[in-house]
């Protein structure tokens, strides 16, 4: 039974043309019928015959014209009537063929209008419903297609509450949203797709699914069952005996271990199937006394599990009894007779052990007294030792800083000792004079060897100096110490050498200069005669550098004795013993390892290791680079200083070599001493003044006062290297106190250049 309410393929421009058609004949036979009328009202006038004449051609002229247009506007109409016609055609040809695509499809196919009324169908859409076919019919409401559903009871819901699944359906046909599922009273299950048209109206789309459904249920089933299976063979590896029963109180599931822990006999399960009946056996057969753990009970939260110990004859069986939430009961057995006696066992050792323990803590205990006596005498003997490393390191930092305290004030007098006699060797004077003024300066160079000697210990002992680790090539360092102790050598008749091959070493050049100075110093002067050379040789990933001399040696056990303060094992040399003791400090602080082989009679050599550097390819050459010779005559210096004496030695020697001097002990006198206009060429600053004032605050202030940047050196007895650092930064030379004047000037020829 299928339809369609309407024609789909309708033209509304055709039947608007036929229209106007009909309408054109209509005022065409009304001018005719008019025409006609006047005509015979004419022959009632009176009128002359040729009147009538003129009348009748007139007419005839617009009879013609008018049935000329009637024939056009009949030839539209019979036109018009035939595309109508084929328009028909066409829309009952394509109305067939959408019938037939419908009819085609497996799904079964329905169409509501936008007013809720039966459109279109499909054959497959009544094999749904086989009861009803005779009763749908296309202009029913939807309403009325679920009533009588209903009446004939095909979907599975309508069965309990008719009016509550019409409601439902209705409500889920209204959204027209998507599918659901529905069962039919027959077995089927049909899948149902609604969704809205463009007009408003609802197509739906009906599909057999039970097969599907049939497919899901058999593989449910298989995994019940293979659930049921993992569970039985769960039960099967237990070790103790467990049984369920079913909601009614029947036996539902067990595992072999049960007939062996209850003594079951064969075919157990036929005659012990009901809860009542396993009690009995317990209780009758083996003589458990459970005291009504094995009694029924419903699920209960907080009392659903019960455990209770019995004792079967000579054995012992726990029972745990478990109600479960949805009825039925799970029984567990399990014999713990070895368990407990084992448990007997283990108190009867653990008291054993208890005894040995109480014996052993007793021994221990005086065993433990005797040891709290002796870490109470040594922790004495610790806390003696403690004060007492205390006291040294109290000691040795006094010491250090004594040094650096007293090294530091001595500089200042022993600064200006040396321009004075600096200033005085620069004069004519006699022989005898001379000798002394000699003599002196000798001295002095003595003195400021052991100051220096001492300061570098105590800042080295301090930790006042940072290693500077970079690359360099070794045989420059050496040939610049050959060019320095050359003439020393040559005045003690030894030949000095230098083998090395231009090899890069990574170290602190600085510290590794005055190690090798204090290398070659102490072969010369513990060298009567013979040569002292120092040779480089590389080793893998480090650089061996040695100084040999053709000495009295060393004997072996007075080695270790060398690298320690004022230790001089020739007291007739001149020294102060303090070189190797400097280069014990400064190489531990580098990480070089120093060695000592010497042969009592035929010398000795000195050694450090130092790790290969890398090659730079712009590395600056070692050699001090002299600057060109320039008479200083007449170049204005200011001299700024606290010390009196200090000013009068350094005017005195500038004075010495032509230059201007203006001393002053700060800035505030230093600006008084130069009229408006004046301004020195160089400034020569000590770095602490009066008060808090500082040399490099002093340049600064003295710099915007004159209006310009003056060169200017930085003279200090400081010899950290924060005030390096310092000095480095402002790009300002520094030069140590005790001033030798030979590097004075040399300073400033530099800075005249």
């Amino acid at each position: 039974m299928s339809g369609v309410a309407r024609n789909f393929d309708d033209r509304p421009e055709k039947n608007s043309e036929v229209a106007a058609l009909h309408e054109e004949i209509r005022k065409l036979r009304k001018i005719n019928a008019a025409l006609m009328d006047r005509v015979e009202r004419s022959n009632d006038m009176a009128g002359s015959a040729f009147s009538m004449f003129e009348t009748a051609i007139s007419l005839e002229a617009m009879v013609r014209e008018r049935t000329s247009a009637l024939e056009d506007a009949l030839g539209k109409l019979a036109q018009a009537n035939a595309d109508l016609g084929a328009a028909h055609e066409s829309a009952d040809a394509a109305r067939m063929r959408l019938r037939d695509a419908i009819d085609s499809i497996n799904e079964g196919f329905i169409l509501f209008d936008a007013e809720d009324r039966l459109v279109l169908f499909n054959e497959a859409y009544l094999g749904f419903w086989p009861e009803m076919a005779g009763r749908i019919r296309e202009g029913m409401t939807f309403d009325e297609m679920a009533h009588i559903a209903v009446e004939y009871e095909r979907p599975i819901g309508s069965l309990a509450a008719p009016d509550r699944w019409v409601s439902d359906r209705l409500a889920r046909h209204g959204v027209a949203e998507g599918g659901h599922v529905q069962a039919l009273a027959d077995g089927r299950w049909v899948q149902i797709n609604e969704l809205r048209t463009s007009e408003g109206g609802i197509v739906g789309i009906y599909t057999d699914i039970t097969e599907v459904k049939s497919e899901d249920a058999r593989n449910r089933a298989r995994e019940l069952a293979e659930r049921n299976l993992i569970l039985q063979a769960t039960l099967d590896n237990l070790s103790e005996g467990v049984c369920v029963f079913a909601p009614d109180g029947r036996l539902s599931a067990w595992n072999d271990a049960l007939q062996r822990l209850l003594e079951l006999p064969e075919g157990w399960s036929q005659t012990i199937a009901t809860h009542q009946a396993l009690i009995f056996w317990c209780r009758t057969k083996l003589g458990i006394d459970d005291g009504g753990c094995l009694e029924w009970r419903e699920y209960a939260e907080g009392t659903s599990r019960v455990q209770q110990l019995c004792q079967a004859g000579d054995r012992h069986i726990e029972i745990r009894s478990t109600a479960m939430e949805r009825g039925g009961q799970v029984i567990g057995f399990a014999d713990v007779t070895d368990m407990l006696l084992a448990q007997e066992s283990l108190r009867d050792t653990a008291e054993a052990l208890e005894r040995h323990v109480s014996e052993r803590t007793s021994q221990l205990i005086a065993v433990n007294r005797q040891l709290e006596e002796e870490v109470a005498e040594r922790r004495q003997i610790e806390s003696e030792l403690l004060e007492a490393k205390t006291a040294a390191e109290k000691a040795n930092l006094s010491k250090t800083s004594f040094l650096a305290a007293a090294s530091h004030d001595l500089l200042q007098p022993l600064n200006a000792a040396r321009l004075f006699v600096a200033a005085l060797g620069d004069r004519r004077l006699a022989l005898p004079t001379r000798a002394l003024v000699n003599q002196t300066s000798t001295a002095l160079d003595s003195v400021e060897d052991l100051l220096e000697a001492l300061l570098e210990i105590s800042r080295l002992d301090a930790g006042a100096i940072n290693p500077e680790i970079a690359n360099f090539r070794i045989d420059k360092l050496l040939d610049t110490l050959l060019a320095e102790f050359r003439p020393m050598a040559q005045s003690g008749g030894l030949q000095l050498s230098v083998a090395a091959d231009p090899v890069w070493v990574k170290s602190d050049i600085r510290l590794l200069r005055r190690i090798l100075q204090n290398f070659i110093s102490n072969a010369i002067r513990y060298t009567q005669k013979g040569t002292v050379s120092a040779r480089v040789e590389v080793k893998e990933e480090n650089v061996l550098i040695s100084v040999q001399d053709s000495g009295c040696g060393i004997p072996e056990d007075k080695q270790a004795l060398v690298f320690e303060e004022f230790r001089r094992l020739d007291t007739r040399q001149s020294g102060k013993g303090l070189g190797l003791a400097i280069v014990k400090r400064a190489s531990d602080m580098l990480g070089h390892a120093v060695t000592l082989r010497s042969t009592p009679g035929k010398g000795s050599t000195f050694s450090i290791v130092v790790p290969i550097g890398q090659e730079i390819a712009d590395s600056e050459d070692l050699q001090e680079i002299s600057g060109r010779d320039r008479s200083m005559r007449g170049l204005s210096i200011l001299v700024v200083d606290n010390e009196r004496a200090i000013q009068i030695g350094m005017r005195t020697l500038l004075n010495g070599w032509g230059c201007s001097v203006v001393s002053a002990d700060g800035v505030s006198e230093a600006i008084a001493r130069y009229k408006e206009g004046e301004k020195p060429d160089i400034i020569l600053v000590d770095y602490h003044l009066k008060g808090d004032e500082t040399g490099d605050q002093a340049v600064e202030d003295l710099n915007r006062y004159f209006g310009g940047t003056i060169p200017a050196i930085m003279i200090s007895a400081d010899r950290s290297e924060k005030l390096k650092a310092k000095m480095e930064a402002q790009d300002i030379p520094l030069l140590n106190k005790p001033v030798k004047p030979a590097q004075l000037r040399a300073l400033l020829r530099t800075m005249l250049h």
